[in-house]
């Protein structure tokens, strides 16, 4: 037999065979939309460092959902940006407050079409930007943001959110919403956690996205870049606490850690593939050094392929399109 008797090479020869052999796929049900929801907004506000994604008016955002869902979109999950901002993010847990205001809408444009999630966390809400209320000394005091955690959570489902998403980092944070939702009646209300969450430099667009007052950094509560065991720990933890779903953000940066966690959790595994990873591929292909349609499907394979069974992606609706071509 001559050399070579192995050829990998016979299962690429046609798209058909491609196709036939491919051990990993993107669906649009796998994709989930996040969306900003500005607070007294007459028009849509374009968001300088994220081309193409927009600060919506309450009325764009339900139509925007409403697109999402005909293209077979998994979710949407929802940000709001409040014109007041004070020490406490009382906004948040204001049933009046933008984002139930935007839950309330969305739930009534589509139903149960999609899945509804609320993104969970203060720092959209406070004057100081970060994800919980500061002690005396000014460092967050964990304990004290997760009472408005546990107000937060109820609002949420109450304005119909499917899954909530506790992102702020808060120890406990999971459990405390968990009991907080089964008493108020919400036993159906799903938790996403945002297990696995960096301190990160690709968050940059995502501050102007939701008007950030941060200054600073997180690195006091969010995780350091270089701990991955510390990944696995604090998956245990939001599991035994009662997390329906888990997450690892950013998502590019950490597929090692994304595959980690995959292997291990027995419940469904998020990954958010951040804005600052959505900057960078469209600042590229601007300047011509890129194919678009190609780099941004590879991108979302390589986390599909790392283990998430669903992306959060500023892509999503007109990836769905793309994926329904065939």
């Amino acid at each position: 037999m001559g050399f070579p008797a192995q050829r990998p090479r016979r299962l690429r020869t046609t798209p058909a065979m491609r196709r036939m052999v491919s051990e990993t796929e993107v669906r649009p049900r796998q994709l989930v939309l996040p969306m900003f929801v500005r607070e007294g907004a007459t028009e849509p506000v374009p968001i300088g460092s994220m081309p193409g994604v927009v600060q919506h008016t309450r009325d764009t955002l339900r139509k925007a959902v409403a697109g999402a869902a005909s293209a077979g979109v998994g979710g949407v999950m929802l940000f709001g940006v409040p014109e007041v901002h004070d020490a406490t993010g009382s906004g948040a847990v204001d049933p009046d407050g933008i984002l139930n205001v935007a839950l309330r809408d969305v739930r009534a444009e589509v139903g149960d079409d999609l899945v509804v999630m609320a993104d969970l966390c203060l720092d959209e809400f406070t004057d100081h930007g970060h994800c919980g209320v500061l002690d005396a000394q000014g460092r967050v005091d964990n304990d004290a943001t997760l009472d408005i955690y546990a107000r937060m959570g109820v609002e949420q489902a109450r304005a119909g959110a499917h899954l909530v998403g506790p992102s702020g980092m808060m120890d406990g944070q999971v459990g405390v919403i968990r009991d907080a939702l089964d008493e108020a009646g919400f036993t159906d209300t799903g938790i996403l956690a945002y297990t696995v969450k960096y301190a990160s430099a690709f968050y940059g667009p995502f501050r102007e996205a939701v008007n950030s007052q941060l200054t600073g950094d997180r690195k006091a509560y969010q995780q350091d870049g270089g701990n991955a065991r510390e990944a696995m720990r604090e998956l245990a933890l939001d599991l035994d606490e009662g997390a329906d779903m888990v997450m690892v953000k950013p998502a590019l940066a950490y597929l090692d850690v994304l595959s980690r966690v995959a292997d291990v959790a027995d419940v469904p595994v998020a990954a958010y593939q951040i804005s600052g990873e959505y900057a960078m591929v469209e600042a590229a292909v601007e300047k011509g050094w890129l194919d678009r349609e190609r780099t941004i499907l590879e991108t979302l394979t390589s986390i599909r392929r790392a283990g998430a069974d669903v992306i959060l992606t500023y892509w999503a609706t007109e990836v769905a399109g793309w994926l329904d071509r065939g």
